[in-house]
């Protein structure tokens, strides 16, 4: 929202080092002994060990209740090499990495598995962590109502009125907890995990919107901070946070369309949309157009027809991964028919009410959205012009235009102190964390960080829609701790 206007930077060196909360928190109790058990969840790699974490709801109020965090994890493979732990950061807002030590972490090479444990975990609200729901309307849970996606014409009106209808629900049903998940509580809940863990300091690999949990771990407690990988990077601007990473989206398609577009263009691809990429653009921007004046019943969709708006959601997931392609070229043609592809599967109701919940949660308690129509109107309204595809929605009102109360404290501005120890991998071409973002982050950082920009297309760079180049620096950093001496491209 995967997800603003204040933001201080209050670093207390000496409690992290002390190992502190970091600004605005309580001092740590002592930290739980974790009891390791095996985990219950089916599908994953028999060495996995599951444990919790108690933390407070709220840092700034010793007597806050606590709640739990649960985490994961697969021992180094060589202990005689062990260096500490790497925790597995999540995107979202609303991910979880649980599963990751058994899934993606086994993709890492086998130098790194024997360097650290992996370490996975579900962000504070996120179930099997004590965890928030909104009880929202099934139908406010379709990805054109979670993203403010305009009418036809333009308006934000219902974008509005979905907005309140969210804000209700989560203030009525997400109890104390939904005020107290923020980017900064997750960082703090990190290092109650760092210290439950035994570790002095700890590595991280964060993906996405773990990239700026990652950094802003790092502003907390720098010299709790190892080896630190920042992949697929979000800008983090303090005055706008996520509803800068939602306007992200107008560049990011730009970016990555006339990829699709040339696939799709290319003769002999069974799914072939026309001759030319700018056919393609055009073809899509046509059929759009027509769905949003007679949409087409797709029954087992959330909400369940095809219109303009989920042609163009579908396209906007299309592009997180070249290997969706073809599921977009399908929906397409199927619709240049009159006729729809078959109801893709969604997660069940309680998960997507979970994810939701974390998401509101963060998303409005990381930075005051303004609660204006005609601002989110404006904004909109010059969207649709310069960047046609995404229609205006990411300059569209989420659900905290509608909120009726501030966040907490202000955001934790990223700054260049502390030791020089990240390393950003970033792919060119990403829908969802655009390079024009990820060189802001850079910026920020300063002497600290080194990065790595990939010529590649798709969200996730680090052993996934990267290269070869990209991959092989990454993987000597974690391993040997080595980085280039400078930025980087890989060709």
């Amino acid at each position: 929202m995967k997800q603003i206007t204040k933001l201080a930077a209050l670093v207390a060196a000496a409690g992290a080092v002390l190992g502190l909360a970091g600004p605005g928190g309580a001092s740590a109790a002592p930290p739980d002994r974790l009891d390791w058990t095996k985990c219950t969840a089916p599908g994953l790699d028999p060495r996995q060990q599951c444990a919790t974490v108690g933390v407070p709801m709220d840092y700034a109020d010793p007597d806050s209740p606590e709640i739990r965090i649960a985490v994961s994890r697969i021992p180094s493979e060589k202990p005689s090499t062990r260096r500490g732990a790497l925790l597995l950061v999540p995107g979202g807002p609303g991910g979880d990495s649980l599963s990751d030590p058994s899934g993606k972490g086994q993709k890492l090479p086998q130098k790194v598995r024997d360097a650290y444990d992996l370490i996975g975990f579900a962000p504070r609200g996120m179930a099997p962590s004590t965890a928030v729901d909104c009880g929202l309307d099934p139908a406010d849970l379709g990805m054109t109502r979670l993203l403010p996606w305009p009418a036809p014409d333009g308006s934000v009106a219902e974008n509005m009125a979905t907005a309140r209808r969210t804000a209700e629900a989560c203030a009525r049903n997400g109890g104390e907890l939904i005020r107290h998940i923020s980017t900064a509580n997750e960082a703090r809940d990190l290092d109650r995990v760092r210290a439950a863990l035994g570790e002095r300091k700890i590595s991280a690999w964060g993906v996405s919107y773990g990239t700026y949990v990652s950094a802003v771990y790092s502003q907390l407690f720098p010299h709790r901070t190892d080896r630190i990988v920042l992949d697929s990077n979000d800008d983090p601007d303090p005055t706008r946070v996520t509803r800068g990473w939602l306007a992200a989206f107008e560049v990011g398609v730009e970016d990555n369309f006339p990829e699709f577009a040339k696939w799709a263009s290319r003769p002999g691809n069974p799914h072939r949309l026309a001759r030319t990429p700018a056919e393609v653009r055009s073809g899509f921007l046509r059929l759009a157009a027509r769905l949003d004046r007679h949409p087409l019943p797709w029954p087992g969709v959330n909400p369940p027809h095809l219109d303009g708006n989920t042609l163009r959601q579908t396209m906007l997931t299309s592009l997180y991964d070249p290997d969706d392609y073809p599921k977009l070229a399908k929906t397409i043609l199927a619709a240049r028919k009159g006729t729809v592809p078959p109801a893709p599967q969604s997660p069940p109701e309680s998960v997507l009410q979970n994810v939701a919940a974390v998401a509101v949660g963060t998303i409005c308690n990381d930075v005051d959205w303004p609660g204006s129509a005609a601002v989110y109107q404006k904004d909109v309204d010059k969207s649709r012009v310069e960047y046609p595809l995404t229609a205006g929605m990411p300059r569209g009102p989420m659900v905290c235009a509608a909120l009726s109360y501030e966040p907490r404290e202000p955001a934790v501005r990223i700054t260049g102190r502390g030791p020089s120890n990240i390393l950003l991998v970033q792919n060119e071409r990403d829908v969802a964390t655009p390079l024009a973002g990820a060189r802001k982050l850079r910026q920020a950082l300063g002497d600290r960080a080194v990065m790595v920009t990939v010529n590649s297309t798709g969200h996730d760079s680090y052993l996934d829609n990267g290269n070869v180049c990209g991959d092989r620096i990454v993987s000597r950093f974690l391993a040997t701790g080595k980085r280039p001496g400078s930025d980087v491209y890989c060709e």
